[in-house]
């Protein structure tokens, strides 16, 4: 008789086990979908932004720092970044992007240039594109996160091999605002 009971908790566990190797394999697929999205409109913004600080460069020449900051972090293959690199580089190009767009206030002939007025817009409609996948990304790596982390998946997920993944988001210091002298 117990060896019938016994057989069930085994057939049981092997059941909940496979059920949930798919719930994991599933939602690491949607959370590499999600980043695979939002990877689009960070490569696109990574390719505008050489044009936008060469524009910027044309009219503010004495602020060299501040774009070749963009430019050292530009230096960068995008194509070879891990998924992590790619979320650090990028923050670190949020802030920068943000400089940028501060100075062009300093200078009025700048902001009237059609180059700048139209790369300015394509920014600003990649950057929307940006946030929304942005907000796809977390929620998914959210319940993917949640499914690795609670009991008792959490002990299947180390069996099996998943971790928590990170999310997008900004740090402290780059919520903070940009001061940028002029």
């Amino acid at each position: 008789m117990w060896i019938y009971v016994a057989i069930a908790v085994i057939i049981i566990i092997v059941i909940y086990a496979i059920i949930l190797f798919n719930s994991f394999s599933s939602l690491n697929n949607k959370v590499k979908e999600a980043f695979s999205t939002m990877d689009i409109y960070l490569k696109k913004r990574w390719d505008l932004v050489p044009n936008l600080v060469e524009v910027v460069k044309s009219y503010a020449k004495h602020e060299k720092d501040t774009l070749e900051e963009v430019t050292k972090l530009r230096s960068n293959i995008y194509d070879d970044m891990s998924n992590d690199e790619k979320i650090k580089t990028n923050l670190k190009l949020n802030r920068d992007i943000d400089k940028i767009m501060l100075l062009v206030e300093a200078y009025p002939e700048l902001k009237a240039s059609d180059n700048f007025k139209d790369l300015s817009d394509k920014l600003v409609k990649i950057e929307d594109d940006i946030a929304n996948s942005r907000k796809y990304y977390n929620g998914t790596v959210r319940i993917f996160n949640n499914k690795v982390e609670m009991f008792p998946n959490n002990i299947f997920a180390k069996i099996f091999g998943y971790k928590s993944k990170p999310m997008f988001e900004a740090k402290i210091s780059e919520r903070e605002n940009v001061d940028v002298k002029v």
